[in-house]
């Protein structure tokens, strides 16, 4: 249990005019510090309820008292004197934890809050205090709105997100066809202009240049799930380092407005003039252009990656067979160990 001064954060549960529950906060080290007190103020229940609730959640093993409990010296007043008590502070893991067991109306409040909030996510896959969101906070407090507009710029910006906008925007073209192939050569063109204007080198080059097998996960910066896949291996943005990520989504994310910008006015254009619309659009951005198909294919860089991911993926199974039969000698090793040691043998008397 650590130490810390008296928190700076706080929780307000309250109904907006048109009975809906909201909660606002003050955080300190991303995170809402409350002493038994302040969580018996903000249920409505008496204190033993709200530190029986904090016990079993401990004891179930919930949460651990270690990483969501603080000690911190706190002046209070007592029979009209002021005393320093060293009081308990708890998180907000415990907080919400509580919030879902006690019996109040102010519990009921949290829980229908907490229970709109998770429901959203479910459904629609985010949720969004968009009130805290306008509003920023005061200087001292963090901010995040910048850590939004990154992971929304990074989200725009993958390559299924990009095929569908393009697609889209292709559609209002007055030569457009809706077949398959013409929109996946289109969507290659583009996204190896805007790959090159961000790192000098085109969707197909950053693959061939940077699978290699012998790297760790294959020289992948990013991947799909726990472990890197053969799905992963042929997404040239899965090898971008940080820098080069940040450059790629903001150049996609401008390049979609504007596109979308121009398609919303509903001038007449052909499929040939978005390549020279993307050209404007680099030049006015000081960006390089591609001028040709670059020098490997996607073909080629695919084949290739595939190739590596299977020597890679041979030598990933070599070393979990190794360490499991390490793993299996470790245990073997440890029982005879436990086994008792044979005792001498006993001479015959003579």
């Amino acid at each position: 249990m650590k130490k810390k001064p008296e928190p700076d954060s706080d929780l307000i549960l309250y109904l907006t005019e048109d009975g809906r529950t909201r909660l606002q906060v003050r955080l300190e080290g991303e995170t809402v510090w409350l002493s038994l007190n302040q969580m018996v103020d903000l249920f409505q229940r008496d204190k033993s309820v709200i530190s029986r609730h904090i016990k079993n959640v401990f004891q179930e093993g919930e949460l651990s008292a270690g990483a969501t409990v603080a000690k911190s010296a706190t002046v209070q007043t007592e029979g009209g004197k002021q005393v320093t008590r060293e009081i308990e502070f708890y998180n907000f893991d415990v907080i919400i934890s509580v919030g879902y067991r006690v019996k109040s109306r102010r519990g009921t409040q949290f829980r229908i809050w907490a229970t709109q909030r998770l429901r959203e996510y479910i459904v629609k896959g985010f949720t969004m205090d968009d009130e805290r969101l306008k509003n920023p906070p005061g200087k001292g407090h963090i901010d995040y709105f910048d850590e939004l507009m990154e992971r929304i710029r990074d989200i725009r910006s993958s390559e299924r997100r990009v095929y569908l906008r393009v697609r889209e925007i292709l559609a209002l073209a007055a030569d457009y066809e809706a077949t398959e192939p013409e929109t996946q050569v289109f969507f290659q063109t583009i996204q190896n202009k805007l790959h090159f204007a961000a790192t000098g080198k085109t969707a197909a080059e950053l693959i061939a240049e940077r699978a290699d097998s012998a790297q760790p996960n294959m020289g992948l910066m990013a991947w799909r799930s726990g472990v890197v896949r053969t799905g992963d291996v042929t997404v040239a943005k899965n090898y971008l380092r940080e820098d080069e990520i940040e450059e790629l989504n903001r150049l996609v994310v401008m390049f979609l407005d504007f596109a979308e910008d121009q398609a919303r006015r509903r001038k007449q254009i052909f499929l040939e003039n978005w390549v020279t619309r993307l050209h404007d659009f680099l030049n006015l951005n000081e960006r390089a252009i591609l001028a040709d198909a670059g020098k490997v294919s996607r073909d080629e860089a695919h084949h290739l990656a595939e190739a590596e991911y299977e020597r890679f993926a041979t030598r990933r199974r070599a070393a979990r067979e190794a360490q499991g039969e390490a793993d299996l000698l470790g245990l073997l090793d440890a029982e005879l160990k436990k086994l008792p040691k044979p005792g001498k043998p006993k001479l015959p008397k003579s």
